[in-house]
């Protein structure tokens, strides 16, 4: 990305957190739907994207239905930026309200145990505002990965968004992210990872909606040598002011095999429960980039086994 380029993607990005949140809140969503409805309508290379991806996750929707499908995505998608471009002037009430999760005694449970906890979820929903409820409406901290963009001073404002909201934010370079991730762990503590995509070259293939893509290896590798419970989580929007989600059971670690074959399989099972609220709520599953090893080309130094990084930990995206 040229200088100026960056620049000006740091500007946009600064002028929606400055201004967005000052909208009043109908002004606000009218302004994602007509952004996500313009994109839409130009079908753009992310546009026919998603439509792409949709049509693994349901496939047996005609162009009529991808279509109507990736306009709800479009939707969703700039419901999340405008909430979240909002999110820092929410008041903890107002989380709280805007949040409701299946299950979430699972979550509970197992900080109670000690024994630390990861919550693995797909680019669902609005994951930010989750961290948020749990942050600022539950009191629970937690340490998450982000991905390091361009330029450094849009990467800079990411932490600091996040930071804001209560998280522990780590970049997702260097060799110090995962050990980091472990000890937090190892004291009892919740890590939160975005974990449908994988980012680097590490990460475990698996079969996903029928075809094969690869997924980080980190939540199961951090499960292996701490101990904490790993639970795949899935968010949808339900309306206008909510978001529902559901913890699944965790996902045990293997009694037998080498490091790389328990964590195929547990990162397999984490695939399937991505794979199960997916397909529930296609249309919040925001996921615009190329994701099956069909539609990617090849990478020389690909591996299932994981070094144990900071890129195979997962991100927040």
């Amino acid at each position: 990305m040229s200088g100026g380029r960056d620049r000006l993607v740091d500007a946009l990005y600064a002028a929606g957190w400055s201004t967005v949140k000052k909208l009043p809140e109908p002004a606000a969503n009218a302004l994602g739907r007509t952004i996500a409805d313009t994109v839409w309508k130009r079908r753009g290379s992310q546009v026919l994207r998603l439509e792409s991806n949709l049509a693994r996750v349901v496939p047996d929707a005609g162009p009529e239905r991808l279509r109507e499908l990736s306009k709800a995505g479009m939707r969703s998608y700039m419901r999340y930026w405008m909430e979240s471009f909002r999110l820092p002037v929410w008041s903890a009430e107002r989380v709280r309200d805007s949040v409701e999760i299946k299950d979430i005694h699972l979550l509970n449970e197992g900080l109670e145990s000690g024994r630390g906890v990861i919550l693995a979820l797909p680019h669902l929903a609005n994951w930010d505002l989750a961290g948020a409820w749990l942050t600022r409406g539950m009191g629970v901290p937690f340490t998450t990965v982000v991905e390091r963009l361009k330029p450094e001073s849009l990467f800079d404002r990411f932490v600091a968004y996040r930071e804001s909201l209560g998280m522990e934010v780590l970049p997702h370079t260097g060799g110090s992210a995962f050990g980091t991730l472990a000890r937090r762990l190892r004291a009892g503590g919740l890590v939160c990872l975005v974990a449908d995509r994988d980012l680097s070259a590490s990460g475990v293939e698996v079969s996903f909606f029928g075809e094969k893509t690869r997924m980080p290896a980190g939540p199961a590798m951090l499960a292996q040598q701490t101990g904490a419970l790993l639970f795949p989580v899935a968010l949808h929007f339900d309306g206008p002011k909510l978001m529902r989600g559901r913890v699944y059971p965790a996902v045990e670690v293997p009694g037998a095999g080498k490091r790389a074959e328990k964590s195929s399989v547990m990162t397999q099972a984490v695939a399937d429960r991505f794979a199960d609220g997916i397909a529930e709520h296609p249309e919040d599953w925001h996921m615009l980039q190329r994701l099956w090893l069909a539609d990617l080309e090849p990478r020389p130094g690909d591996s299932t086994e994981s070094a144990g990084s900071a890129e195979s930990a997962g991100g927040t995206g």
